[in-house]
């Protein structure tokens, strides 16, 4: 993370339908102090649901709910509702978690290890709609024994599991007499967290308190608004206005803010990547060598350059390429006339407009991209240009995602997507044939037998080397037959006013300015003064 002051002066303005109270976002407090204890941000997006038994706050960082073990600055496990990092017995196939004494839900009842196996079996039950309960596939049994310890037996060794014992955990008393996919524990949550939910105004505000009898100590700030603001230039309009304390930006918009005194923009570093889904199913963009000229074809450089003004790197695959587990040799150059070679050997033909065809089949497809969000904006129109240098045509269209949804297995898309902790974390979910078309998972619909067995490997092996080797024998095969175009892996951007001492960020995942940017602990923030 780095950090850079900024200059210059905002003015306060109070404007209608702000997300905050009547004044400017803090409060009244000129000199840091009222004013640090409510704060506004303005994000792109909000949460389909609030509720971790569907996946909200699997990755942690939840502002209603706390894990068994989370994360600090560094990234590295830390206990959280657990006294201490788990006892791993059995060859890696079980683990024990102690409960931290004394915990108790914001409604004041107690936390008892059956709780936490009330949120692991509800998640892995088959009828609970939540599409990521394939991160828990190594879970076999889990077990209260007494109210403070939880067992969890494994089907397999799996080195990553410590890290994914970071979900929330949910009250029994709550949330058990309500299906999980429908009840009012969505959208009305008790957790143990920092802060309690006060309202909800879908596509307008999330509105939270701080909870009082918090076990890690009640937090300075005692009001926090996620305004939803979905258009990036909007976002940052408000953000100079004074209608926001702080905001999620892109880097061209957050370097406008250069000669504004009093806010500091946080740059994050993130696993996060922008990449163009070609699905199998797609004649055109399931082409194997329309994948390969495509991968060639992009100019990842001059989009960092240009789109992400330097904040960011070129993607040659979904691990970033500062990321330990990324394989060196699959660094590429754009190479437009490898590109050209690869399609003329398989047939696809230059036609008098330059655009390519097969068999009477022009190389051409639709591009989506979500309406408002900049970034992916200008990284499909700028994949288009060079796409079109090879002879494909791709068309580029916004749209919302209700819209884009059902068009997912056919066309392309735009698609942002990262995890931190583990590759298994990201890749599995993203390349495994068993979840092709499963919602946002496998969006490509790819299927490659390597790569899955690369998947499992990596999984189910211990063995530092031999998941090392897995992965990067994953990533050499995404270069063979790219289901996806990777283009660019994403520094985050915050702007926040500068009333708070010595905040951080951490390696973000692609899910960001919820639960991450400078507030990913806001409940440890300290006034400036």
């Amino acid at each position: 993370m780095t950090t850079r002051r900024i200059r210059g002066a905002a003015a306060a303005v109070v404007m209608a339908g702000a997300a905050a109270a009547c004044s400017a976002p803090g409060g009244s407090g000129a000199d840091g102090g009222a004013s640090a204890e409510s704060v506004v941000i303005g994000i792109p997006s909000e949460p389909d649901t609030l509720s971790p038994l569907l996946g909200y706050g699997k990755d942690g960082n939840s502002k209603i709910f706390d894990g068994l073990l989370a994360r600090d600055a560094g990234m590295e496990l830390k206990p959280a509702l657990a006294k201490a990092l788990p006892e791993i017995t059995d060859g890696g196939r079980t683990y024990t978690y102690t409960l931290r004494d004394g915990v108790k839900f914001s409604d004041g009842e107690p936390l008892t290890a059956d709780d936490v196996v009330f949120t692991y079996d509800t998640v892995l039950d088959g009828k609970t709609n939540n599409t990521a309960k394939s991160e828990l596939d190594a879970i076999k049994d889990v077990r209260a024994d007494g109210d403070d310890k939880v067992v969890f037996t494994l089907d397999y060794p799996y080195a990553a599991f410590a890290a994914r014992t970071v979900l929330p955990v949910v009250p029994e008393h709550v949330a058990g007499g309500q299906d999980p996919n429908t009840g009012s524990f969505n959208t009305k949550p008790v957790g143990t967290g920092p802060y309690v939910l006060a309202g909800w105004s879908k596509g307008e505000k999330l509105t939270f308190k701080a909870n009082p009898d918090y076990w890690g100590g009640a937090p300075k700030v005692k009001k926090l608004t996620m305004a939803i603001i979905a258009d990036d230039d909007v976002r940052a309009t408000r953000l100079r206005s004074g209608d926001l304390d702080g905001a999620t930006l892109p880097p061209n918009l957050a370097a406008t803010f250069e000669d504004d005194d009093g806010r500091k923009t946080y740059r994050a570093t993130s696993y996060d990547f922008r990449a163009v889904t070609l699905p199998t199913g797609n004649p055109v963009a399931g082409d194997t060598a329309i994948r390969r000229a495509l991968d060639l074809a992009v100019d990842r450089t001059t989009m960092v350059d240009k789109i992400l003004d330097g904040a960011g790197r070129p993607a040659y695959g979904p691990l970033p390429v500062d990321d330990p587990w990324f394989a060196r040799d699959v660094e590429r150059a754009q190479d437009l006339d490898k590109a050209k070679s690869v399609l003329d050997k398989a047939g696809w033909k230059a036609g008098e407009d330059g655009i390519r065809a097969k068999d009477g089949r022009p190389a051409r497809f639709t591009l989506y991209y979500p309406s408002g969000d900049k970034v992916r904006q200008d990284h499909a129109l700028a994949y288009a240009s060079d796409a079109k240098k090879a002879g494909v045509d791709v068309k580029v269209e916004s749209a919302t995602w209700e819209v884009i949804e059902p068009r997912m297995k056919h066309d392309a898309v735009l698609a942002g997507f990262g995890s931190t902790g583990d590759p298994d974390f990201g890749l599995y979910t993203l390349l495994h044939s068993t979840l092709a078309g499963d919602g946002f998972n496998n969006m490509a619909l790819y299927d490659n037998p390597a790569v899955d067995k690369a998947l499992d490997t990596g999984r189910r092996t211990q063995d530092p080397a031999d998941r090392k080797a897995a992965y990067d024998t994953l990533q050499r095969e995404l270069v063979k037959n790219p289901g996806y175009t990777f283009l660019t892996h994403i520094d985050h951007m915050y702007v926040l006013a500068d009333r708070w001492k010595d905040l951080t960020t951490q390696t973000e995942p692609h899910e960001h300015g919820f639960a991450s940017g400078p507030w990913w602990n806001i409940e440890d923030w300290r006034p400036a003064t």
